[in-house]
């Protein structure tokens, strides 16, 4: 693996976090709409890096092989995405932010704040998954993703880690955790993300063949965080409803989608 590699793996992780790290300079509690801007603009991100990063190239892989019938891997890697992140959102203990109440397996032996740490852990596995698989592509694919192309999503990733480490960190110190622990705890739920791009990069080696489809389960996977988690928390019920978490999607969109276009 070369150096270029190495650091577009670790890119996401800078971004997580510099985030935690607003814990030292910002106060106690975020503002919550800035809060839901901020996961309207992660959400935003995610979708148009799943679009452009992922799916086009899924498909475009196979395209001289496969046709008018290109999109096959894409639907079916993309639905194994989903299902495999409603397994682990079922399978682990955590506990969103936003909520009153756990979810996943019996977790009455953890602490609140272990289970924010988790809910965020398992945000991030698709989001590592997704930089190695786009990586892998790049590596030991058909050209139809690049380096460059990879290296876009990385930093897009990072972007839209930057406030989801201020988002875990600065709630963790509101429950009670002292600034240092929850700057660590935020940066150690960063830590999945480098490791979920380095396995992925490992797997893809021995099952090159099935490169679409592995993007395209990236894709899903990280959409399923999108509408199971973002979304709700950017544009919450009730009272609580606003509409600064479309805005801040639109925007992340945008920003990714030039990204990726431009550069990629």
């Amino acid at each position: 693996m070369n150096k270029e590699t190495l650091l577009g793996l670790l890119i996401p992780f800078l971004g997580t976090s510099l985030g935690s790290a607003m814990v030292f300079v910002m106060k106690d509690e975020l503002n919550p709409k800035v809060q839901k801007g901020l996961s309207g603009f992660a959400a935003g991100v995610m979708v148009a890096a799943s679009i452009w990063s992922l799916l086009i190239p899924a498909m475009d892989m196979v395209k001289e092989t496969m046709g008018n019938m290109s999109w096959v891997p894409a639907v079916i890697g993309f639905l194994i995405g989903i299902l495999f992140l409603l397994f682990l959102d079922s399978a682990i203990p955590h506990q969103h932010i936003d909520s009153a109440a756990p979810e996943g397996r019996n977790s009455e032996n953890l602490r609140k704040t272990t289970m924010m740490v988790l809910a965020v852990v398992i945000h991030n596995i698709p989001e590592g998954m997704a930089v190695g698989v786009s990586y892998a592509g790049a590596l030991f694919g058909t050209g139809n993703v690049s380096l460059a192309g990879a290296l876009v999503l990385s930093i897009g990733i990072a972007i839209q880690n930057f406030p989801e480490g201020a988002i875990i960190s600065m709630p963790l110190r509101s429950a009670g955790v002292d600034k240092k622990k929850s700057f660590w705890m935020g940066v150690g739920s960063g830590a999945v993300e480098p490791i979920a791009a380095l396995v992925t990069i490992l797997l893809s080696q021995i099952m090159i063949p099935i490169l679409p489809y592995l993007l395209a389960f990236a894709a899903g996977a990280m959409l399923y965080v999108v509408v199971e988690e973002l979304i709700p928390e950017a544009t919450g019920e009730g009272e609580d409803h606003t509409n600064i978490g479309t805005l801040g999607f639109a925007a992340g969109f945008v920003i990714m989608m030039i990204l990726d276009v431009m550069l990629g």
